[in-house]
């Protein structure tokens, strides 16, 4: 399947943010986002995009932190992380103006979203919240809940994948997250793979001491668990 691809800009509450659009021939079945890891959206969540038109959805790589900023060093990147994580309403509302964005760029209404690491949190508040996604997946994702949604139900499909190894989503907080879901009413899954790290979905993962480790093995696996899952959505 041929597919196109554009970079853009998109304004969202007085502030530009970069986009990255991926779309198949024809008409696609449902757009994609895709939200980034700490390090802030690139050419990682570009390809994702492009398998997601591959697929035969629009994919929108989406920017939560704003033009230009991004982050190389675990310092920079948690700076960046930091004000979100620690303001997940601000953090919800520009997961919510990057939703429109990408609604608005590929034509389509109905819509589902991915993230990375950090950005499987994202993913997960977009469910959360109540946003007009019909689901959700989150690859070796933060799982801890934001404290503005508590009592609220949810009609997305929630879809985790996780790596039992890793250190920022122990088994307790696997346990405390499946409880939070149960009680919300969702229609979740989670899928745990052993011996596996975080960042497991990442190539250049590979620094055992900080918990981030590929597993290439645990990579192939969740991908055609988010591709068994787009198509009970859409087909």
């Amino acid at each position: 399947m041929g597919i196109s691809t554009k970079s853009l800009e998109y304004e969202a509450g007085g502030q530009n943010y970069e986009g990255f659009l991926a779309m198949p021939d024809g008409k696609p079945k449902a757009v994609v986002v895709i939200v980034h890891a700490w390090g802030g959206q690139s050419e990682f969540d570009h390809e994702k995009a492009k398998l997601m038109a591959e697929w035969g959805y629009a994919g929108f790589a989406v920017d939560v932190f704003g033009v230009g900023k991004r982050g190389e060093t675990k310092e920079e990147c948690q700076a960046l992380i930091e004000p979100l994580v620690s303001n997940r309403e601000e953090l919800q509302n520009r997961l919510q103006l990057s939703l429109e964005a990408a609604q608005k760029e590929s034509g389509c209404d109905k819509a589902a979203a991915i993230g990375f690491c950090f950005g499987g949190l994202c993913v997960l508040d977009m469910a959360r919240a109540g946003m007009e996604v019909q689901g959700v997946a989150s690859f070796h994702g933060l799982l801890g809940a934001p404290g503005n949604t508590d009592g609220k139900k949810t009609d997305t499909k929630v879809l985790v994948l996780h790596g039992w190894d890793d250190p920022m989503a122990t088994p307790e907080e696997v346990l405390t997250f499946s409880k939070e879901m149960t009680k919300a009413g969702a229609d979740w899954q989670l899928h745990a793979y052993g011996g596996t790290a975080h960042a497991f979905t990442n190539p250049d993962a590979n620094d055992p001491d900080f918990g981030t480790v590929y597993n290439k093995d645990a990579e192939r696996r969740s991908l055609a668990s988010l591709k068994d899952f787009l198509s009970e959505l859409y087909g």
